[in-house]
């Protein structure tokens, strides 16, 4: 967790949440057809039943029903059927089956037993310090790489910080990244990290204890079961498994890692960190142990002023790639294999708060933060002390380590799903030259092997993708007008695994 007194620690954005998981809609009678073009139906889907939504499922901006309940799920009528969440492969299953409490209590209690790992603390001391903490994640990480067969390979990428925000004298940086390559699409790059970093009340203080137990052994936790556990799998794309350092004092971990990525030109598809992913129970004492946030930037940081100013003028704003990709863990993340209910919130990070997908977001990449759905503070960024009678510190015994395991499945869906599909369609545009009631779109293949595209399209009131049109080829014009409703694209490989999905810009003249 960063906080506001870095300057970009800043959040803004909308405050918008989404259900990941939309009310199935009843069938309906109406049909529509795909037109003609170098885009045909794929088999099996002409004359596809169109769904209607129920009244139940009543969102922001519908006109009253005839019960008087607010719904325009009934409109407007479209082609295709009904979008169902994608399902977990078998070996998907296996990993998540894999996923142990006791291992990520283990990585927890040994990371809180090096006292502290603030980045301004020993770089050398063996046993305390950020250094101790280092070298043994490093070593753990090359413990799981034996087992890969050769796919898997762990460095420690440094740099030496020169004076800065939060930085008095020059210090050293260092990353532990393991990469698991990709089988078939090597370039293609996702990446899945905590910050093993820890601080005490005062940000400067780099002597007493500070345990970092949920803020955020918990998110290196996440990362470091998952390399153990996939270590021995072949994803299609390259997974790259981190814990990143200097959170605490300015993001420099994360901003290192983005940098060396696109110095590579590493093409990375999604990423994200897990920062305080350690509680299920709020300051209140309430717990929910079934729910992680997810948080999603809008228009993107990196988008220049012209391509920003046409996103907002076409109504773009809720459809930036990261949104996609919160859409796409919202899908695959079937709650009843993980446990969990991602709860999508449409904004960058909480209110006065930043993390480490920040970096990558500024990169150009599509990235998210996931969360425990409600923080308790007297655990975080605190001196351990007992003060009228309340416990301060972010201790192990605030944990709920099935509650982390929880996380590391919806980490895993996300990342197998996204490595095993195809990378994104390239070039998305929706032909905008002349006045039609339909749409028609074009697209480039992305990399991956792909065996036909889908065009996926909601009402725009609407979070989440709700209708899907199979088509072939690498263009589709559909009996629907592009004014009324939100589209996009997304590619499918031959075994049924589907990319996030690309919203598509005017083409251009």
């Amino acid at each position: 967790m960063h906080d506001p007194a870095h300057p970009s620690s800043q959040a803004p954005g909308s405050d918008t949440t989404a259900s990941p998981h939309p009310a199935s809609p009843p069938p309906a009678t109406t049909r529509r057809r795909l037109l003609g073009g170098s885009g045909a139906l794929a088999a099996g889907a002409v004359g596809a039943t169109v769904s209607r939504g129920s009244a139940a499922a009543a969102g922001p901006g519908r006109g009253p029903g005839p019960s008087g309940v607010l719904d325009t799920a009934e409109w407007p009528d479209g082609p295709g059927r009904p979008l169902r969440a994608q399902r977990a492969d078998r070996e998907l299953r296996a990993i998540m089956a894999e996923v142990d409490p006791d291992r990520i209590r283990a990585i927890v209690e040994k990371l809180v037993s090096f006292g502290t790992r603030h980045t301004l603390s020993s770089q050398d001391d063996p046993e305390r310090g950020i250094g101790a903490a280092r070298d043994w994640i490093a070593a753990e990480m090359r413990r799981y790489a034996a087992r890969s067969g050769g796919r898997m390979s762990v460095t420690v990428p440094s740099y030496v910080q020169e004076p800065a925000s939060r930085i008095p004298a020059p210090t050293r940086i260092s990353n532990v990244v393991a990469r698991l390559e990709g089988s078939s699409d090597p370039g293609r790059v996702y990446v899945v990290s905590g910050h093993y970093d820890s601080r005490a009340t005062d940000v400067m203080d780099a002597t007493s204890d500070a345990p970092g137990a949920d803020d955020d052994a918990s998110g290196v936790a996440v990362a470091m079961e998952l390399a153990r556990i996939m270590a021995t799998r072949r994803p299609a794309a390259t997974i790259l498994f981190a814990a990143v350092a200097g959170e605490e004092q300015g993001l420099y971990g994360s901003t290192f890692l983005a940098r060396q990525l696109t110095e590579e030109g590493a093409d990375v598809q999604g990423m994200f960190t897990d920062d305080i992913v350690g509680s299920s129970r709020a300051d209140d004492g309430e717990r929910d142990r079934r729910s992680v946030r997810l948080f999603v930037q809008g228009v993107p940081t990196s988008e220049d002023e012209a391509r920003a100013a046409t996103r907002l003028s076409i109504g773009g704003e809720n459809d930036s790639p990261t949104r996609q990709l919160g859409r796409f863990v919202a899908e695959v993340a079937d709650p009843r294999l993980t446990g969990m209910e991602v709860r999508l919130v449409y904004r960058l990070d909480r209110y006065l708060r930043g993390g480490d997908h920040r970096p990558f977001l500024e990169a150009g990449y599509p990235a998210a933060r996931f969360t425990e759905p409600a923080e308790d503070f007297a655990h975080q960024h605190q001196d351990v002390r007992v003060e009228d009678g309340v416990q301060y510190g972010d201790l192990v015994r605030f944990c709920d380590m099935d509650y982390i395991a929880g996380v590391t499945r919806v980490n895993a869906a996300a990342l197998w799903s996204l490595a095993q599909a195809p990378g994104v369609p390239r070039d998305v545009v929706v032909d905008t030259t002349a006045l039609t009631n339909d749409s028609t779109l074009s697209w480039s293949p992305g990399s991956g092997e792909t065996a036909s595209y889908e065009v996926v399209w909601r009402p725009t009131p609407e979070p989440l993708w709700q209708h899907v049109v199979a088509v072939r080829g690498t263009s589709a014009t559909l009996d629907l007008s592009k004014d009324n409703v939100v589209l996009g694209v997304r590619a499918v490989g031959p075994d049924g695994h589907r990319s996030p999905a690309v919203f598509p810009f005017p083409a251009p003249a």
